[in-house]
């Protein structure tokens, strides 16, 4: 049977897409972080409903009413419309973490996001960078603040992310580069200086 190395690009594109790898890194986090913490349930629902849950039906809501093309926005001019809303997402979810009182990192992780997607709206503007890279980099980056350099190994899958993005042509190198870079560097900063680490 010859392999199909466009279902293997779309699959790695979902597999290690924004609404997979940020609740699996959310998880570890609070999990082996935070296990015994008596709101650490509570924890992981905000998270999972601002990174996964609001997504999901936000997307597929934009495209039952042909708002947007596809789940992944591959139309750079159909991002502002769900990225503003994902803002006020996070934003929202950063409130309701705060009354829980949790761990800075969590409260870190919400507002970031909020941050960061305000951050991506200004570059959709005028460009196309790619959120799975920038995603998945900011997501290799928590990882990074949580567990140390472990977390590292996992930039291996980021030449495989990027080269899916680009077979599928939903991407450029640079575009892909630039989201990995940028989605890294600058979620670790922010949680560097928020949580005084």
């Amino acid at each position: 049977m010859q392999f199909d190395l466009h279902r293997f690009a779309n699959f790695i594109s979902w597999v290690i897409s924004p609404v997979v790898v940020a609740p699996v890194a959310y998880y570890a986090i609070v999990m082996q972080g935070y296990g015994n913490d008596a709101n650490s349930l509570s924890y992981l629902i905000v998270l999972f409903f601002s990174s996964t849950i609001a997504p999901i039906l936000l997307i597929s809501g934009l495209k039952k009413i042909g708002k947007i093309s596809d789940f992944n926005i591959t139309f750079r001019e159909q991002r502002f419309l769900p990225l503003l809303v994902l803002v006020a997402v996070n934003a929202l979810g950063y409130e309701f973490m705060k009354h829980l009182l949790p761990p800075r990192l969590l409260t870190g992780i919400l507002l970031f996001n909020a941050v960061n997607m305000i951050f991506i709206l200004l570059i959709t503007l005028q460009w196309k960078i790619s959120i799975h890279l920038f995603t998945f980099a900011s997501s290799i980056a928590l990882l990074f603040m949580q567990f140390g350099t472990i977390a590292l190994s996992l930039l291996v899958l980021v030449p495989i992310l990027m080269w899916s993005r680009i077979f599928l042509k939903a991407h450029n190198f640079l575009q892909t580069l630039v989201g990995g870079i940028v989605g890294f560097t600058v979620m670790y900063a922010e949680l560097k200086w928020w949580t005084g680490l």
